[in-house]
């Protein structure tokens, strides 16, 4: 049985800002963003990649992680970007970068 995750997340933005937030369906959110209907800062401040991902069990820990990431500073943000070496979540980022890449040339 699998069991239904969330995700906190950073967007790495083509004005080299940050975007954090959470998600039941980083896929389908991270489309939105790029398509401009995911939030009101990722429509003036478009979308480069996932720069960090942190999968959860509850909404609540995504949402209190969400919470934390806000609070930081660009240069701990910057940090806990270049700290970010979970595997498994960056093959996820990458296919979700070409298969969102796929849909643009499409």
């Amino acid at each position: 049985m699998n069991k239904k995750k969330y995700y906190t997340y950073l967007l790495l933005t083509d004005r080299n800002t940050y975007y954090c937030g959470y998600t039941d369906d980083i896929e389908h959110r991270y489309i939105k963003h790029i398509l401009g209907t995911g939030a009101k800062y990722t429509r003036a401040n478009k979308p480069k990649s996932i720069a960090y991902l942190a999968e959860f069990n509850t909404k609540s820990e995504a949402m209190k992680e969400e919470c934390r990431i806000k609070r930081l500073t660009r240069k701990a943000k910057d940090e806990l970007v270049k700290a970010f070496k979970n595997v498994r979540l960056r093959r996820l980022i990458k296919s979700i970068l070409l298969e969102v890449q796929e849909l643009q040339c499409a």
